[in-house]
């Protein structure tokens, strides 16, 4: 079932999120939704909190390679790569933001087994944006506070609901 995806605004974005203590059908359900959620809204990630959910759960489908991760942690993180991102939760708004080109990630999947992770690239970057959404931060948080005094209007226009449409010469 399609999920209410919540906005740059909403106290739920905000919050560190707790971990799940036990994979049943709820969570099941709950992942399936997060990915049917994640494809309509033409995303490659989305964590529980962006539906509203303070749990450690994340779907992430980069390149047709579909995964859940549920307690995530990055154990080790290497090299330096900036590239734009978005965010569901932050709708028309891409910014540069500089994250590890690698990454090792452990987690727990559907079947409660622990698994390990290692990204690079776009997956990486995947990892680390949605793993930051169970901390309750946000990409434009990792931003300079200069952008962000230059992006005010649109993040205000973002908090209200409203849609924003950059043109061209506007993104950087």
């Amino acid at each position: 079932m399609i999920q209410k995806i919540y906005r740059l605004g909403d106290d739920v974005l905000r919050k560190s999120s707790e971990p799940v203590t036990q994979i049943d059908d709820s969570i099941r359900q709950l992942a399936k939704d997060m990915f049917e959620t994640m494809y309509k809204a033409n995303g490659v990630g989305l964590a529980a909190p962006q539906i509203g959910r303070n749990i450690r759960l994340v779907t992430i489908d980069v390149e047709s390679n579909p995964i859940i991760l549920i307690n995530p942690e990055i154990k080790k993180s290497v090299g330096k790569d900036t590239a734009e991102e978005g965010c569901l939760s932050v709708p028309g708004l891409r910014e540069k933001v500089q994250r590890a080109n690698k990454v090792i990630a452990f987690a727990i999947d559907l079947e409660g087994n622990t698994i390990e992770i290692t990204a690079e690239g776009l997956m990486a970057r995947a990892i680390q944006h949605e793993i930051d959404h169970l901390e309750g931060i946000l990409f434009i948080d990792r931003i300079s506070k200069a952008r962000k005094i230059q992006i005010k209007r649109e993040l205000e226009m973002i908090q209200a609901g409203e849609n924003i449409q950059r043109s061209d010469d506007e993104e950087e």
